[in-house]
């Protein structure tokens, strides 16, 4: 199932928390919309706006992912020079240098995880300008056949500008954030 995000800008946080209960009321979860903004204090006082975590404002997964990348490559240039070297025939065999493949594998996703925790999330840095301007980020994930909801909830509202589509969150993702919720609470 594809997910679309669809970001919008505004400077009105009354307006967005108006807009994130009507997209509530008509079917949209609570884990599907966002508002990103550099004055969290006030999306706070806002109690019905879902924000954005810290951890989601970093870019600690996309750099982890390519960390991995590379702690692959890197672990198979390992076990492919120890193989033509010879080196893992006996005595010494594969297992120190499946060791060490496996420590530069970690070593290389943890390290692309602490650059990515001191980056600002690649998706959100075309929006740097907007919220030093004061502006607020407003993201919506829509499932297919939430289309419609969204655009006749935005059409009521004229202090909303559209700011872009790109994939969302992952269906899975979203399910997940909606249940586990709810498994927890019945505990």
């Amino acid at each position: 199932m594809r997910v679309i995000r669809h970001y919008f800008i505004s400077r009105d946080l009354d307006e967005l928390e108006q807009i994130e209960e009507q997209l509530e009321q008509r079917g949209i979860d609570k884990p599907q919309i966002h508002v990103l903004s550099l004055d969290d204090t006030a999306v706070e006082n806002h109690h019905k706006l879902h924000d954005v975590t810290s951890f989601m404002k970093t870019d600690v997964l996309r750099s982890g992912e390519i960390g991995l990348a590379v702690g692959v490559a890197i672990a198979a240039a390992v076990m492919l020079v120890a193989y033509l070297a010879g080196w893992t025939d006996p005595p010494i065999g594969w297992l120190p240098f499946a060791l060490l493949a496996l420590i530069i594998l970690g070593f290389a996703t943890w390290e692309g995880g602490f650059i990515g925790i001191q980056r600002r999330n690649t998706h959100f840095t075309r929006f740097e300008k907007a919220l030093a301007d004061g502006n607020h980020v407003f993201f919506v994930d829509v499932k297919p056949g939430q289309e419609d909801v969204l655009d006749s909830v935005i059409s009521q509202h004229q202090n909303i500008a559209m700011a872009g589509t790109e994939k969302g969150t992952p269906h899975w993702v979203l399910e997940g954030q909606k249940r586990i919720p709810r498994m927890l609470h019945r505990i």
